[in-house]
């Protein structure tokens, strides 16, 4: 067999539990959590552990908000360590295409299995603004060059001596973009570079993922994994609107945390019925608690979805 494969991109021996899943008939749900600010990762680690089985992989954010945070790849690693799969998110911002290359190759020989390819945050919005962003390559660029290692081509000529890596990757969309002409072309370049499923930005209206599946992810044959973040009060709620680009929580969730006895506990409610909405719409859900990841079991169960027991 060529280590060149068509156009499409043929993935060969993946063991990847996140690819089968996606590939079955079940219920995908995927959870997020961030590295620590700082050199101990043993909570991270245990928010991971307390997600075994309940999620089939676990992505880790690579700068998030352009703020420092231990390197994904050292994370993804203790979860592979410990006998979870990770997804590993791969921002742009911060290196250039010589030190993407050999982040992927890490990954590969790490056993990390996922790559979710984004472009990352933009510096101005950290909290180190006078850092200098990079941008050699872009998502659509990413996906190009971990699709050309997983051919086994060397970015400057001929094979990689070793062979080729073995990688499953993702890519990011907002369905909440009011340019869809302009999201469904970027999404076709994605598809073409190589991504293999979509992870979303966080979603409110069913509607609005409805939409975006049928005239976009479907056509495209990309399984969908939608956004639900769990939102801990109206405050809250108000400043992701106010920071976060494309969010929009409607009025109506504003007011049921305003209006909440105890709003933590009507996050986890809004969260669940989101789960359970999305899941008749997508191939999944992708849960993002931020630093409050020991509430996402409290998601799914209230939610009604064990993995386990598919």
């Amino acid at each position: 067999m060529s280590l060149i494969s068509n156009s499409n991109f043929l993935i060969r021996n993946l063991n990847s539990i996140l690819q089968k899943s996606l590939g079955s008939s079940e219920t995908t749900i995927t959870a997020e959590i961030m590295p620590p600010r700082g050199g101990d990762a043993s909570k991270t680690l245990d928010a991971a552990k307390a997600l075994r089985g309940l999620v089939s992989a676990i992505n880790v954010t690579d700068g998030s908000r352009a703020i420092m945070r231990m390197h994904s790849l050292a994370v993804c690693k203790l979860l592979v360590e410990a006998n979870i799969e990770p997804i590993l998110q791969i921002a742009c911002r911060d290196k250039n295409r010589i030190a993407l290359q050999a982040e992927i190759l890490g990954a590969h020989a790490l056993g990390i299995k996922n790559i979710l390819c984004l472009t990352g945050d933009p510096v101005r919005v950290g909290d180190q603004p006078n850092a200098r962003p990079v941008h050699d390559y872009e998502s659509v660029q990413l996906l190009k060059q971990v699709t050309s290692l997983n051919n086994g081509l060397d970015p400057v000529s001929g094979f990689l001596p070793n062979g080729p890596t073995d990688l499953f990757p993702g890519t990011a969309a907002d369905p909440n973009s009011t340019n869809f002409s302009s999201l469904r072309k970027r999404l076709e370049r994605k598809k073409n570079a190589g991504a293999r499923f979509i992870q979303t930005q966080m979603v409110m209206n069913p509607n609005v993922l409805e939409k975006f599946c049928k005239e976009i992810a479907e056509p495209l044959e990309l399984p969908v994994l939608a956004g639900v973040f769990l939102l801990k009060s109206v405050k809250n709620a108000q400043f992701i609107n106010k920071v976060v680009p494309g969010a929009c929580i409607p009025k109506s969730i504003l007011d049921r945390l305003e209006k909440a006895n105890d709003p933590a506990l009507e996050g986890i409610s809004i969260a669940a019925e989101q789960v359970r909405d999305f899941v008749g719409i997508t191939k999944g859900v992708h849960i993002m608690a931020i630093k409050a990841e020991k509430l996402i079991p409290s998601i799914l169960e209230k939610a009604n979805i064990n993995l386990l027991s598919q």
